[in-house]
Order: structure tokens, then sequence, then C-alpha cells
């Protein structure tokens, strides 16, 4: 495994601990991210410290792996870019499409914002049809 995995209690923030996060690296990245969404905490902050290189192939599987976290009403958010990774990303035309933070303390909190925004909408929605 290529990545550091620590669960809490609204999310799990996984780690790659390689410097270069490659198509492969994120292949796996992409199946464990599956995995998590299955269980209860399925939110995850992606901790970017260590990456100091991000390939096509690897950018292209975390903007879809952004994509899915959502559309299964899970949060995903990266964090702790190194610089030329934010500018990679920013080159591809891919950082504004993904949710990043500057630190994982930021990252916490987007995490829990979200958490809170969710369930004030599917709040919403149970009052909206008991009223129809």
């Amino acid at each position: 495994m290529h990545f550091k995995i620590d669960t809490k209690e609204k999310f799990t923030v996984v780690t790659p601990i390689s410097g270069v996060l490659s198509a492969n690296i994120a292949a796996e990245l992409a199946q464990t991210g599956s995995g998590i969404l299955e269980k209860d905490v399925k939110n995850v902050i992606l901790q970017m410290e260590q990456v100091s290189a991000v390939d096509d192939g690897a950018a292209a599987v975390l903007l879809e792996m952004s994509q899915q976290f959502y559309e299964s009403n899970a949060s995903f958010v990266i964090c702790c870019l190194q610089p030329a990774v934010e500018e990679q990303l920013e080159q591809k035309e891919l950082l504004e499409m993904l949710n990043v933070t500057p630190t994982e303390s930021e990252a916490w909190d987007i995490v829990q914002m979200e958490e809170i925004e969710r369930e004030l909408l599917d709040g919403d929605d149970m009052e909206f049809e008991s009223n129809a």
C-alpha cells in the first residue's frame, strides 16, 4: 500500500507516502476510496503534504474520486498541497473543480460543515414531502 489510512469519527484521512502520485497509485487510491464509501464513515481527507508531483492520470483519478464521493453524499477534501502540485492541477484546470484546503484542520472544518449541510437538506426534504 502506498498510503497511510487514519480513520476518525467523521472522516478518514488518507496520506500518500510516495513523493509522486502516479496513475497506478491513484488507481489503488480510488479502489480504497470505493471501499470507504461502503463504510459508515464515508468522508475522506486526502492529505497530500508528502506528494511533490502528480501525473496526468492521477490528476484525472482525483477528479473522478471527488465526483464519486459527492454523488454518494460524502465529502472528499484535498489538503496540504505542495506549490508544485497545486501549479500542476491549476495548469490542467482541475484545481477549481476540487475541494482543496491549505491545512488538514481546515479540511476537517469543511467535512463538518458539509455534514451539517447534508443533515439540514435531508431534514428539509422530509418536511417538504410531509407537507405535499
